[in-house]
């Protein structure tokens, strides 16, 4: 029982940090194009300069 006082505050830890990750990515539009870069890689165009 006391192995479970030790693994729920780790597991908070770790579920609050991968949230925290994800707000991070989601405001930071890393996830603002995923049909275009799905259809850019199948694509025989090459990009020379792509987006910073």
């Amino acid at each position: 029982m006391t192995v479970l006082s030790y693994l729920i505050p780790i597991s908070l830890i770790l579920g609050g940090a991968g949230l925290i990750g994800f707000i991070y990515t989601v405001r930071s539009d890393q996830y603002d194009d995923p049909e275009g870069d799905a259809r850019r890689i199948l694509s025989d165009e090459w990009d020379d300069h792509p987006k910073p």
